[in-house]
Parts: C-alpha cells; structure tokens; sequence
C-alpha cells in the first residue's frame, strides 16, 4: 500500500515525467469543463426560492411579507422570487452579490436573527444594507424587469407620471428612493432621516 501511495505521489508530484503533454492539456480541459458545470451549478442551486426560503429566519419573515405583495400575486400571473430582487443577473455582478452574501451566512451560524425578535431588532440594519445596495447599482434588479423605457405612463397615476418622468428620466433617483417596503414590511423608521 505504502508503494502504491508513494508512486501516485510522484506522478502527481511531477506529471509531465510521467504523462504526455497532450494527455495534461486534454486532462485538464476536461476537468476545467467538469469544475466549471459543478461550480455553476451549485451557483443556480443557490439561487432558488426553495433554497432562500430553506431556513426559518428567512421562510417565517421576509417571505411572508412577500406572500401578501402584487410581487407574489398579481393579476398576470408573474412572479418575483427572491433571487429576482436580491441577486443580479449579470454573472459578475452575481458572483459578487454571492460573495456579500456569504457574510450573512454568520448571521444564521451565530444565530444573529434566529428568532422574531432578533430579527425585527437588526430589520432596519438589514434594510439598510439592501436599500444601500440597490442605490449603488442604480435598482438594477427593479429594472431587470420594470424597464422605464417600456412604461405606459397613460396607466399611470399622475403622481407616478410626475415621479417617474421626473426623477427616472433626469437619473435623480432610483427605484429604491421612493420604493422602500415595496415587497417586505418597513421596519421602525422613527429618528432616521
């Protein structure tokens, strides 16, 4: 046994002694292929409703509130889940919202908002971080599917109309200036400005 461990490690020490070239480059490209597709599709595996929703904090929280929004439930039958509205589409973009994300896996390790009450105490923290976010990258996710050029503002009320042709148009504001607590509940915002 020890023999056969010892010649494994000195293939793998230096391969080309051992292997042919072509018989490297081909090995590698097919286990680049084989990395590549099990690392995508772990990234898709995370990137589901069931998978946001597969621990409590977040099943008996957020995604109740959504439950009861025209993002959950409206008259076209169109459905926003979370990954829709909390991950870019952009596969850069995605893989850095994927490493952000990963922090907040602390957050349910060390049970930060394992409970109704923990999480309604850090629930304007979290917005924070979220309205933040969407700020910077201009709500994005918002206009991955609410494009402005596709608005009819003739279906709009005017207040809409005046908001959306004004600040959209002028680039003042984003979607998340006036749109906060569009899909989940607000949380206390006495004393911030």
């Amino acid at each position: 046994m020890k023999q056969l461990l010892k010649r494994y490690w000195n293939v793998l020490r230096r391969p080309s002694v051992h292997l042919s070239f072509g018989f490297l480059v081909i090995g590698s490209f097919i286990a680049g292929i084989i990395f590549w597709g099990g690392f995508n599709t772990a990234l898709e595996a995370t990137n589901t409703e069931k998978f946001c929703t597969g621990c409590h904090e977040m099943r008996d929280n957020v995604f109740v509130e959504l439950q009861n929004t025209i993002h959950f439930s409206n008259r076209s039958g169109v459905r926003a889940t979370c990954p829709d509205c909390h991950v870019p589409h952009k596969w850069t973009d995605k893989i850095a919202r994927k490493m952000q994300a990963s922090k907040e896996v602390w957050g349910k390790i060390f049970g930060t908002i394992d409970t109704r009450e923990k999480f309604e105490a850090h629930r304007l923290q979290l917005a924070n971080n979220e309205w933040r976010r969407l700020k910077a990258n201009n709500s994005l996710e918002c206009r991955n599917c609410h494009q402005f050029e596709s608005m009819d503002f003739t279906k709009q009320s005017k207040r809409a109309v005046d908001a959306h042709s004004t600040f959209l148009a002028g680039g003042e504001k984003t979607c998340i200036d006036c749109h906060k607590g569009i899909a989940h509940t607000l949380p206390d915002m006495a004393g911030v400005k």
